[in-house]
């Protein structure tokens, strides 16, 4: 309809003849102007972004040209591919078009509300007055009744509203009083024909009758010129008129040219209305004290703007200023002048001469020099702030002293070194973020210094600062605690965390004033011994090398109330009383990765007050009940990753208990948590359950109940229909043979502290085909709605682009990008950050390694661990990074003081927040690499896991963890225990790539011609591991054996699920199927992948099946006693490795005799896709029976040999074991027969020796089935 309309308007305004209308209209100018007469006038076009407000056209544009370079600017880099977006219908919540101005019912009713109604003037009781219908108007702060019926002009009575009233008049229907204030008040009575307008009237006036001032807000209502009834305010103080497309054309009736006729207003908002040149008509208002103008793209501030004598506030941020006028000076009651994020070098000059101006907003500019002789020449600045700009250098030329500035912001600029002296009568100091190695500060006057992030070594403040009450030097590199710290009276807070402080001083607990000490992420291998009273109520060492605690720390620290000694060495805990009697107030205790014992739990009684405790990846078998009883205000327990076997009974002594982590225990029987009336979560994964006793009504407050990875646990699911969140090994024996054994994976979720979960993770091992694996992290910050979406929609999006192109980072980027379009209307005002990782093969080269392709935007992040060491493959984008700056500042986004985006988010990078365009874009960081032998596994996390955890901590944390789910499990509790209070969210895929997953052969055109593998059957591009032949000397089955086989691609995955690795046929071969024409010969190099191109080669492939933990148990049968040989459990998940086996038959090899087929039977195909299958006596296998015994043939005696021997240990965690035979193709033996059989195939003689190099071999090498 917009491209329809477009042509039309093109044709109206001359630009282009439209055949069409020419053939309507007949020939000659006469006919087309009498045309042009009778025809509507074309469609005015509108574009709207994002859902926002709706701009006109220009004659000059082009919807189409706008939409493309909108496309462009998102991420899309071909010109098809920009096409094809922009036919989505959904492309509509980016960029939409309209022929004519849309209606928006919310903005309109702002703008004003009109219609003809019955209307009566003065008192109802007197006769005189009678109802006469009349145009009513409400726009602004005042009723517009029109003194002439069926008249929109001449006379108008006008009535105010503020301070007025609005009542329902019962008498009448649809009747509303409208009531002014004030002595000479004023009653009008409204009839409404209908409900619907009875009530937006009424809701609409009420609004404005409530106001104190006289204040309109017409923000985001697209318009282009001031309504016209809005004149009649004549008392107008506050008008808003942000983010419209208002417009300066003289010609035009209600334009900024009409501003002045708003004699009394104070306060006008005229910012992001793209002016371009700045209204000269507001500069004629007398009153106007506070005037916004920012994000206009203006380029200069006119002379006139001096004639403006009572302006305060002067708002010219995000413009394109480098100047300004010197009439400024004029305004003498200027105390604010905003000039953030333009394009200045230096200080104006006129600045000098603004007397009432004592804060200096020049951050975002473009400053290389602090020239601190044109500050003296300010002395009226008290506040300067220079952030974000590019200052190298302080030069001080002379200047011996700044006494009048008081506050200093240097953050996010690229200082060395900071001599700030001079500055003597100095309150506040930010320098964070620069490159600063040393800071000399004045410390008469210092109350708040803030230098974290930084390079320090040498901190000094002269004189001891005894007004600093908060000092932050977090992640530096100081090695002490700087001796003035310790003389300071009034220092409350002291940050030193993620520095190399070896040591504290013991007078920084003596100081009577330090409420809060962080001093994690240090090198501290003992606290002071001091025995004084202290008063810190917040401690956190964590991170460190403690070994033990002071003997009397903890009866010393009778004010503590929070401490966090996590991730150190400590075996023990102190006392908290010698005594019954205790004068502790502890209630938040996080000791989570130490070497504590059993011997520690009797002292935590020493705390009645605990409500959290985190003790998680200790040393403790075992919980006292009789201790656990005496935490009666516990809240929150976690004991992860310790040696328990129950949870004490006397839990149930702690009522106030929401809380109970006790995952990668070993747990056997649920403990009684379900009979807590607080209870909300509940996560006993990874551990040794057999069966949970449920009560008939479960707690009203549960929200999660985890029991996931208990593989010996069967539950009836009915009973837990209530629990929102419940999880459990689902049952997936009907489910396909899965992914590749190459990799595995885990993955945990968990809320923050509001209990709203706000991540999702993405886990999809068999994406597309077996070849290839999806996983993801989505983390929303605080809203649920955005990372719920990515879920449910990324791995689609994927597909669909991996049908488009072959190059990953392409395919990334518009998965991102056309993500952002599926977000609809949600991605309009939320967002969320991403990171997605897809593993498969090169589709260039089938035959090459496994790839690894990581996208992320936001703070989710991937890491990889190869060799022991983590290879990031993720980079967040912030504001330090100088690219992303560079581009905010360009298209003149403001960064607030927390350093997000118009106060929204940190990343500049972010699916969603769409109103932030272009400032915010979707474009993903993207990184590949192929993925080899070092690699063991990969993690990905949500923003709350980096910024707890860095990455080598991570990667060592799971490195000792086999199980993928304990992993990711891990990971969580450690970032709630470092601190965390977010969502979190983190997956963890175990990787076990062999050393030959990569190609060695050549294709050959046989091999091309060959149907491509069915999912679960065949995946060239999986992990194998080809093995020597044994040194035993055992025979190896040929070529054309039964073990050799080509299975059709046609075969179901729910086939496959049965079959559990098991690729083995019994059909004969068609005479002469491997013979001398076969197309493959000894001169062909073949590799694991690739084991020969004719069809009737044989592969066999890593594989893997997922049981249901009620049926499963490491192996174990429903009535077996031994697990069954070659099959590792990993929780509810069985692994089951088979080797490729690539056997060919040789160049001029005679064939083979038909009765040669007794030995096995390979199955060759002779229609593509299509695989035979020959008669039951040439298998060799037997059939097993329900308790897993199988029954083998005759020749078959070295496959019984080689299953008997222990499974590998594969380096990724799980076993290569023997493939399970197919239960459809073996031979049942009664169990009392299994012995003799056994006896029978040991008295076999032995196979027959190794052909020499000079005889054909039947096969090029020996796998153990």
């Amino acid at each position: 309809a917009a491209r329809g309309a477009w042509t039309a308007a093109r044709c109206s305004r001359g630009r282009g003849r439209c055949c069409r209308c020419s053939r309507r209209t007949g020939s000659g100018p006469g006919a087309a102007a009498a045309a042009a007469e009778k025809a509507p006038p074309a469609p005015t076009l509108y574009v709207q972004l994002h859902g926002e407000s709706a701009r006109r056209l220009e004659a000059d544009e082009k919807p189409l040209q706008i939409q493309n370079d909108y496309l462009f600017q998102l991420g899309f880099g071909a010109l098809w591919r920009v096409q094809e977006e922009g036919l989505d219908s959904e492309v509509g919540c980016l960029i939409r078009f309209y022929a004519g101005k849309p209606h928006s019912t919310g903005s309109s009713e702002r703008i004003q509300l009109s219609g003809m109604y019955n209307v009566r003037k003065g008192k109802m009781h007197l006769p005189v007055n009678r109802w006469t219908r009349r145009q009513v108007i409400l726009c602004g702060t005042c009723l517009i009744v029109s003194s002439v019926k069926d008249s929109v002009a001449g006379k108008m009575h006008v009535l105010p509203l503020i301070g007025g009233k609005v009542e329902e008049v019962k008498k009448h229907q649809h009747c509303l009083a409208f009531s002014s204030s004030g002595p000479q008040s004023q009653t009008y009575y409204i009839c409404f024909d209908t409900f619907t307008e009875y009530l937006r009237w009424l809701r609409q006036v009420s609004k404005v009758a409530s106001q104190r001032i006289s204040s309109v807000d017409l923000s985001c209502c697209s318009l282009e010129h001031l309504p016209a009834n809005l004149f009649y305010s004549q008392d107008l103080t506050h008008l808003n008129l942000k983010q419209n497309f208002l417009r300066q054309n003289p010609k035009e009736p209600g334009g900024l040219q009409s501003m002045g006729l708003f004699t009394k207003l104070k306060t006008l908002n005229l910012s992001n209305n793209h002016l371009g040149d700045f209204p000269l008509a507001v500069c004629s208002i007398p009153t106007l004290a506070e005037l916004n103008v920012s994000c206009n793209a203006l380029r200069a501030v006119p002379a006139a703007v001096g004639a403006m004598h009572n302006l305060q506030t002067f708002l010219l941020d995000g413009n394109f200023l480098q100047t300004l006028p010197a009439e400024l000076e004029n305004m003498h009651q200027l105390s604010y002048l905003g000039l953030s994020f333009n394009e200045f070098t230096d200080f104006p000059e006129v600045l000098e001469k603004l007397a009432a101006v004592d804060k200096l907003c020049m951050s975002g500019n473009c400053m290389e020099t602090l020239w601190l002789q044109a500050l003296r020449k300010m002395p009226h600045i008290k506040h300067v702030d220079l952030r974000l700009n590019q200052i190298r250098k302080v030069i001080a030329d002379e200047v011996d002293s700044l006494p009048h500035v008081t506050q200093l912001d240097l953050r996010d600029n690229k200082l060395a070194d900071l001599d700030a002296v001079v500055f003597n009568n100095l309150e506040v100091l930010h320098c964070e973020r620069n490159q600063l190695v040393t800071l000399n500060v004045c410390g008469y006057f210092l109350k708040a210094l803030y230098a974290s992030s930084n390079e320090l070594v040498q901190l000094d403040v002269c004189p001891v600062p005894n007004y600093l009450s908060y000092m932050d030097v977090s992640r530096n590199c100081l090695e002490n605690v700087p001796e003035w710290v310790c003389e300071s009276r009034k220092l409350e807070v002291l940050d030193i965390g993620r520095n190399q402080i070896c040591e504290l001083p013991a007078r920084l607990f003596g100081d009577s004033s330090l409420r809060k000490l962080l001093a994690g992420h240090n090198q501290l291998t003992r606290l002071p011994d001091g025995r004084e009273r202290t008063s810190v109520e917040v401690l956190d060492v964590q991170h460190n090398q403690l070994l033990e605690l002071p003997p009397s720390f903890l009866m010393a620290a009778s004010s503590l109330r929070f401490l966090n000694a996590s991730a150190n060495r400590l075996e023990t805990l102190p006392p908290a009383t010698l005594s019954e009697e205790t004068n502790s107030i502890l209630q938040e205790l996080y000791l989570t990765n130490n070497n504590l014992t059993d011997k520690c739990v009797p002292l935590l009684t020493g705390h009645p007050h605990l409500k959290i405790l985190h003790m998680a990846y200790n040393r403790l078998h075992s919980f006292p009940a009789s201790k656990m009883a005496k935490l009666e205000e516990l809240e929150e327990i976690d004991l992860s990753g310790n040696k328990l076997k129950a949870i004490p009974t006397t839990i149930m002594n702690c009522r106030r208990v929401h809380t109970v982590a006790a995952h990668s225990n070993c747990i056997e029987v649920f403990p009684e948590v379900m009979q807590l009336p607080e209870i909300k979560c509940v996560d006993l994964s990874c551990n040794e359950l057999t069966e949970v006793t449920l009560p008939e009504n479960l707690p009203p407050k549960l929200q999660e109940l985890d029991l996931t990875g208990n593989p010996r646990l069967a539950l009836d699911h009915r009973t837990l229909d209530n629990i929102r969140c419940f999880k459990i090994d689902q049952p997936s024996a009907g489910d396909a043979s899965g992914a590749p054994a190459v990799w595995s994976h885990g993955y945990t979720e968990a809320s923050g502290v509001k209990n709203k979960l706000c991540v999702a993770a993405l886990s999809v091992s068999n994406f597309c085909d077996d070849r290839e694996a999806l996983y993801g992290v989505f983390d929303g910050d605080r809203n649920a709605e955005v990372p719920s979406l990515l879920q449910c929609t990324m791995s689609d999006i994927l597909a669909e682009e991996l049908q488009r192109t072959r190059n990953a980072e392409e395919c990334m980027v518009h998965t991102f990008i056309v993500t952002q379009r599926k977000l609809g209307t949600a991605g309009q005002k939320l967002g969320g950050a991403a990171v997605l990782c897809h593993i498969r093969h090169d589709p260039v080269d089938p035959g090459g390694p496994f790839t690894l392709t990581s996208a992320n935007v936001g703070k989710c992040q991937t890491v990889l661990c190869r060799n022991g060491k983590p290879l990031p493959l993720s980079r967040s984008y912030v504001m330090s990074c100088e690219e992303e700056l560079r581009r905010i500042k360009r298209h003149k986004a403001i960064v607030t003081e927390d350093g997000k985006v118009n106060g929204v988010t940190e990343s500049t990078r972010i699916l969603g927040y769409t109103f932030l365009h272009p400032s915010v874009v979707p474009r993903p960081h993207v990184q590949s690499v192929a993925l080899s032998p070092q690699d063991e596994f990969f993690i990905l996390g949500s923003k709350g896991l980096w910024d707890s955890l860095s990455v080598e901590e991570a990667v060592g944390a799971v490195r000792s963890v086999p199980d993928a789910l304990a992993a990711a499990k891990k990971l969580c509790t450690l970032a709630q225990s470092y601190g965390c209070r977010e969502s979190l969210s983190a997956v963890v895929v175990q990787l076990s790539v062999p050393e030959d997953s990569f190609c060695c052969c050549e294709l050959a055109a046989a091999a091309a011609a060959l149907p491509p593998p069915s999912p679960g059957v065949f995946a060239p591009a999986a992990g194998v591991a080809v093995r020597e032949r044994p040194a035993d000397g055992l025979g190896a089955p040929s070529s054309s054996s039964g073990l050799a086989s080509e299975m059709s691609s046609e075969l179901s995955t729910s086939e496959m699920s049965s079959e559990v690795g098991s690729t083995a046929s019994d059909e004969p071969p068609p005479p002469g199927a491997l013979g001398e024409g076969s197309p493959a010969g000894p001169s062909e190099p073949r590799c694991a992948l690739h084991p020969g191109g004719a069809p009737g080669a044989f592969q066999r492939q890593l594989s893997s099946a997922t049981f249901s933990s009620a049926f499963s148990d490491n192996g174990l049968d429903s009535d077996d006693e031994e697990p069954i040989e070659g099959v590792f459990s990993n929780g509810s998940r069985v692994e089951v490795a088979v080797d490729i086996h690539c056997g060919r038959a040789r160049d001029g090899e005679r064939r083979r005799p038909p009765e040669a087929a007794d030995e096995g039977a390979g199955a060759v195909e002779d229609e593509p896709g299509a695989a035979r299958r020959a008669d039951g006596a040439a298998g060799t296998m037997g059939r097993r029976r329900g308790n897993g015994s199988v029954a083998p043939q005759e020749r078959s005696h070295n496959v019984i040999e080689v299953a008997a021997d222990a499974p590998l240990r594969r380096p990724g965690g799980y076993f290569a074991a023997p493939a399970q035979p197919d239960p459809d193709d073996q031979f049942i033996i009664p169990p009392e027969l299994e012995e003799e059989v056994k006896e029978m195939m040991k008295q076999r003689p032995p196979a027959p020796p190794r052909p020499g190099p000079a005889e054909p071999a039947d096969c090029c090498c020996d796998t153990p089935l």
